[in-house]
């Protein structure tokens, strides 16, 4: 039986506890992991702090990583996720990349073998940060004891500086397990971080050069068919009101993508995205700000149809390192995104901008982004046996409130998602971003349950995704953390299933089990589900999912046949 921690409330004096304090102060919540004895003294940490720091422990530590990732997404502070050493850490590569590729600011702490051992083969003992190396911002290991709370503290510090990003540390086992002995006149480790650590956004030259925001103006002032494109480093930058005022003062149609959806709400006249084919194919100028030129945005490449030349481009970034470099830019700037709009804005008056898009352009862009939903209503109300994926978008439309947190995990099914649920507010969307990893949608889910213990949490999970990480449904049950799962079950890996098909006439390792039972899993797990195969059956099985106040599986039977008509596979 676990020994009651309120039966030992003294504070905890070790490396672990060291690291829980600089955690919190660095602006951690909360811990994700996955129990491992190398790891031990951070847990007795963060029981005996005071407050304590809760623990969510996982069933896998790329959940726990996610979620962390997912954390940071959502509040815009670093996530803490405590990984034990040799396969723990290693169980964590891909949701550590995936947060590189984000931008999110995660810390990892993870354990590691003893220093007096090293080299004589001890339990999990391997070298972490030779392999994190290439996808954080840093990965170093703290050896001393003394030098935990500091090592943190800056591990803190980097996640949240521009460009954010994941940082590793490991720690030594003696050095966790150790009692601090500072030297004198050293700050305690178990104190606060650096100042600035918390929410830190980088120093005072992290602001946009005034001449770069000028020459973008001077673009602007010539324009007559621009674009805006909002990313997700708007949001995660705090510039989302910013950008939507310089949207709406410069009347500027805007595209938007990942976090950035919802900056520039659905029904906004100026929200164009369902019309980017059209303004990507004739604009004369596009301004990306907060979002990688790459294959989601065809690469910066815009401009040239129906006579049209090709399209000035203007890349924003938070940092210097996130530019562009594949592609000539006409110009381009770096820093806080918040100081980049609102100096637009400002530059934009001083160059006399007159706004000539307003008569044709953006009218034209409203009408093509109405006409394209216009022609979607019929697979939306769909009445097709199987289920045309498209119905249940419409139907989950109808239940969904505003401040809903909605995330996709998956293939074909969470295209449709990206496509058809628009985010009526900001960072309330989550997706894998750029790097595609499935496996995300638990640990995303458990993050957005605690981060909006409020809201409505909603995952869209494909029926190949579910695969990774549905025994976290566990977590959920165990930490009381309700949410909605739905399944598009099409029995089919469809993203490589149809283009395998259309490449050689045949398919190979593209299939599932039809009509799996997920919904079963979820029950057993301690959650609640059911199998859902006729399409007005969809709305009371999601209204039935949202009034259970547990972990709740609607498991969608859809027709393998329907492929999504993407218009780029991402090579």
């Amino acid at each position: 039986m676990a020994e009651d921690p309120q039966a030992q409330p003294e504070a905890a004096a070790h490396g672990g506890a060291s690291a829980v304090a600089a955690a919190r102060a660095g602006g951690a919540e909360t811990i994700f992991t996955l129990s491992g004895g190398h790891v031990f003294p951070v847990y007795d940490g963060a029981v005996r702090a005071d407050p304590p720091m809760p623990i969510i422990d996982v069933r896998h530590e790329q959940t726990a990583v996610f979620a962390a990732e997912a954390t940071a997404r959502l509040t815009r502070r670093p996530g803490f996720a405590v990984l034990t050493a040799g396969p723990g850490v290693t169980n964590g590569v891909s949701a550590i990349t995936t947060a590189q590729f984000n931008g999110s600011s995660v810390v990892i702490l993870g354990g590691r073998a003893p220093d007096y051992r090293w080299g004589s083969g001890s339990l999990q003992e391997f070298d972490h940060p030779a392999l994190l190396a290439p996808i954080t911002k840093r990965a170093w290991t703290e050896h001393d004891p003394a030098g935990v709370g500091p090592a943190v503290a800056e591990a803190f510090r980097l996640a949240a500086a521009r460009h954010r990003g994941p940082v590793f540390l490991d720690v030594s086992l003696e050095a966790l397990f150790g009692t601090p002995q500072p030297a004198p006149g050293q700050q305690p480790p178990a104190g606060t971080a650096r100042p600035g650590a918390a929410g830190a956004t980088g120093p005072a030259g992290d602001q946009p050069d005034p001449g770069d925001i000028a020459a973008v103006a001077a673009l602007l002032a010539t324009a007559t068919r621009p674009v805006l494109v909002l990313g997700s480093d708007v949001w995660l930058d705090g510039a989302e009101h910013a950008a939507r005022a310089a949207a709406e003062e410069l009347r500027l149609p805007v595209i938007a993508n990942g976090q950035g959806r919802g900056i520039v709400p659905a029904g906004h006249d100026l929200q164009v995205t369902r019309a980017r084919s059209v303004a990507f194919g004739e604009a004369d100028l596009v301004i990306v700000v907060g979002t990688p030129l790459d294959f989601r945005l065809g690469y910066g490449e815009y401009g040239g149809r129906n006579g049209t030349g090709p399209a000035a481009v203007v890349h924003v970034a938070d940092s210097p390192g996130q530019l562009a470099r594949h592609r000539d830019l006409a110009a381009s700037a770096a820093g806080d995104l918040t100081a980049f709009f609102t100096g637009l804005v400002a530059a934009a008056g001083r160059a006399g901008l007159r706004r000539p898009w307003t008569a044709d352009w953006l009218p034209r862009l409203t009408a093509a982004a109405r006409a394209a939903i216009d022609a979607d209503a019929p697979l939306l109300a769909s009445d097709a046996f199987p289920i045309h994926p498209m119905r249940i978008y419409s139907e989950l439309a109808r239940v969904l409130d505003p401040d809903a947190v909605v995330i996709g995990d998956g293939g074909d099914f969470v295209s449709y998602a990206g496509k058809y649920i628009e985010p009526r507010q900001p960072g309330n969307w989550l997706d894998p971003g750029p790097y595609g990893c499935l496996g995300t949608g638990l640990g995303y889910a458990i993050a957005a349950r605690i981060a909006r213990p409020s809201a409505q949490v909603v995952l869209l999970l494909g029926d190949g995704a579910a695969g990774f990480s549905l025994m976290d449904v566990d977590t959920c049950v165990r930490h009381r953390l309700p949410v909605v799962i739905v399944c598009g079950n099409n029995g089919i890996w469809g993203l490589e299933k149809h283009p395998m098909q259309a490449l050689y006439g045949y398919d190979v390792a593209a299939d599932l089990q039809a009509e799996c039972r997920y919904d079963q899993v979820v029950t057993a797990l301690g959650g609640g589900g059911e199998l859902v195969r006729r399409p007005e059956e969809i709305g009371p099985a999601l209204r039935r999912a949202f009034d259970s106040g547990v972990p709740y599986l609607v498991n969608i039977a859809t027709d393998p046949a329907v492929a999504y008509p993407r218009s780029t596979t991402g090579v």
